[in-house]
């Protein structure tokens, strides 16, 4: 489980294509704080580190990435030198600075607009049919791995008012008209889109 908040933006160093594709990325973090099996969330994707070594500045590890997720994520895109918000899993007593964030991104949007003044971005999103109906005014969403408030919605696209310092220290700064990003809805408003069904449904029965 994470929360959108960023703590570090890391960068593919090298890729191996085969019956499973295997990234390697460069990260803030000392090997001996990676263990095997821990979870990172790689721009909104929570991916598992199978293998760490150690450089002078913190380290390169390693993750396998499934064919699901290459079809369902932005990951399928990734080239070496691709950047990515990165953000080590909640633990316990830790503060909740973001929102409830899986890291099982639920589909890909596209940037339609951006607009920057005095060091604020606004941004433009377009979300599939199947995800706008989680997507409300004044609610939670995970763009690229960061947790965000929805400041519009028209349709299927929403806005975002990026404030300078997250722009700063996630990936969200290079975001242009056309690129696409990994979302991830409110896990609550997928729960009460499901209450409100299955009631629905014993009220029709």
């Amino acid at each position: 489980m994470f929360t959108g908040i960023v703590t570090a933006v890391g960068e593919l160093t090298a890729l191996e294509d085969g019956p499973v594709r295997r990234f390697t990325v460069r990260g803030p973090w000392p090997a001996a704080d990676l263990v095997l099996g821990a979870s990172i969330a790689h721009s909104g994707v929570c991916l598992t580190v199978t293998g760490v070594e150690a450089e002078q500045a913190g380290a390169r590890y390693q993750v396998e990435v499934s064919p699901e997720t290459l079809q369902r994520t932005t990951l399928g895109g990734w080239k070496t030198g691709t950047q990515m918000n990165l953000e080590r899993p909640l633990k316990v007593g830790d503060e909740l600075g973001g929102h409830i964030v899986q890291g099982h991104v639920d589909g890909v949007g596209e940037v339609l607009a951006r607009k920057d003044t005095d060091g604020w971005m606004a941004l433009t999103i377009e979300a599939s049919a199947e995800l706008a109906p989680f997507i409300a005014e004044k609610g939670s969403i995970a763009v690229d791995g960061v947790s965000l408030t929805v400041n519009g919605v028209r349709a299927h696209a929403f806005d975002l008012m990026i404030i300078p310092h997250t722009a700063s220290v996630t990936t969200l700064s290079g975001l242009q008209p056309g690129m696409r990003v990994n979302l991830e809805v409110d896990i609550m408003a997928r729960y009460a889109a499901r209450l409100a069904a299955a009631t629905g449904q014993q009220d029709a029965d």
